[in-house]
């Protein structure tokens, strides 16, 4: 059984859209990761992240109908990706999940899901 697959209930939209917002506030000014995202599409990309969370957590399926099978390491494959950058996503990402008061029952699963993304996004050995 996929434990994130019915987070979506405890959870709730407005939660994920709040944290996404808060990790995007931490990269836009991030030195590492910042520049790997398009500065003309920051609205873009975090909505596209929010989505996401939101269909792989049990919701809506507005990600899949607008954009199709996730395809998430081929859509990241064009950033070098290495322990650093991986290491750093996971630090913003923490912070926004203390920012939005995750339950602190659900915290080891997020924060499982996000380490495994994150560590498969890898594309660069170090």
């Amino acid at each position: 059984m996929d434990p994130v697959a019915n987070l979506y209930h405890d959870l709730g939209e407005d939660r994920l859209r709040q944290l996404v917002a808060a990790f995007y506030r931490r990269v836009r000014g991030d030195d590492l990761i910042g520049p790997m995202y398009p500065p003309e599409d920051w609205e873009g990309s975090e909505k596209r992240l929010a989505d996401f969370l939101i269909y792989r957590f049990g919701g809506p399926q507005t990600y899949l109908e607008e954009r199709g099978h996730p395809r998430l390491r081929g859509r990241h494959m064009p950033f070098s990706i290495g322990l650093a950058e991986r290491d750093r996503w996971l630090d913003l990402m923490g912070a926004s999940m203390r920012e939005v008061e995750m339950p602190v029952e659900h915290v080891p699963t997020v924060a499982a899901f996000f380490a495994q993304i994150a560590d498969f996004m890898r594309n660069r050995p170090d």
